[in-house]
């Protein structure tokens, strides 16, 4: 990029001065000068929030899902393996899912015996968790959450990167964690060889949908300052259909002959094949708040 340097807002991890990174899809991401923290640096319309998660982000493909629903049962696999994960630290109790969606992953929390609570912006997302799979999950957003109650966990599984005020959400979260519990959160790691390998052009760098990006020792400063230490980190057993996989190769391919021709292979698969994700570039972490 040229020019002079766009005054952005500090770092929301440790109010470090900011500068120019890398520019994609018209929006500037900008790097932490202090910690490294990668974030959008662009100002956000104030519906924000209903004009990336919008019913398209489900089905549109892109840098959202070319069709959520149909993705139900390996989401809650997904949760079911991460309730067996948080049975190793934690007896199964109340948990709030925040960004569920449709809710697959908090019934997969469920089906492991977690008393599941969720928290997801889009209505008609909320409404099929409601109506069609049983489940409590509230319209809303964590940023403007007012928790009437605590939790003995909040899982924020692929959602930290969305969040469009970072410091409203994670102060609401852990106002919504009672002292002793844990959060739980899965994010991409920019950290990662993928993400090195591929640079710039990285596919997790997708903003609107994706304002943060995080490293694992980025992601326990932030939650330090709240009082969480961190208990245990990993990388997540991820599952992903074809239909998924040709949608985000479609969605690179202008940035990668690698995905292009990946795409070309891909494209005689049938949509309902199942494949590992190769999850390098992702990382799980539980905290526990000590205070």
């Amino acid at each position: 990029m040229t020019g002079a340097q766009i005054q952005s807002d500090p770092c929301p991890i440790c109010a470090g001065p900011p500068r120019d990174f890398l520019e994609k899809h018209g929006w500037r991401i900008v790097r932490c000068q202090e910690c490294g923290h990668l974030f959008v640096g662009d100002p956000l319309p104030t519906d924000h929030l209903h004009l990336v998660y919008s019913d398209e982000y489900f089905v549109g493909g892109g840098a959202g899902y070319p069709g959520y629903l149909e993705d139900g049962e390996i989401l809650r696999q997904h949760g079911q393996r991460y309730g067996r994960l948080l049975a190793k630290y934690v007896e199964p109790a109340k948990i709030l899912d925040v960004g569920s969606a449709a809710g697959f992953i908090l019934q997969g929390l469920t089906d492991s015996g977690w008393e599941g609570q969720g928290l997801e912006p889009n209505s008609s997302m909320a409404e099929f968790a409601r109506v069609s799979l049983g489940l409590q999950v509230d319209c809303g957003s964590i940023e403007g959450y007012l928790p009437d109650e605590q939790f003995n966990v909040v899982s924020m599984i692929q959602v930290v990167a969305h969040f469009n005020d970072l410091r409203a959400a994670t102060a609401n979260a852990s106002e919504a964690t009672r002292p002793g519990g844990l959060w739980l959160i899965e994010t991409w790691n920019r950290e990662s060889r993928t993400a090195k390998i591929f640079g710039k052009r990285w596919h997790e760098f997708s903003p609107p949908s994706v304002l943060h990006w995080f490293s694992p020792e980025g992601l326990s400063q932030l939650a330090s300052q709240y009082g969480f230490s961190e208990l245990a980190r990993g990388r997540p057993r991820k599952r992903i259909s074809s239909r998924h996989i040709k949608s985000l190769l479609r969605h690179v391919a202008q940035d990668s002959l690698v995905a292009r021709i990946l795409g070309i292979a891909a494209g005689a698969l049938p949509d309902s094949l199942v494949f590992p994700y190769p999850s390098e570039d992702l990382f799980w972490m539980i905290l526990r708040k000590d205070s």
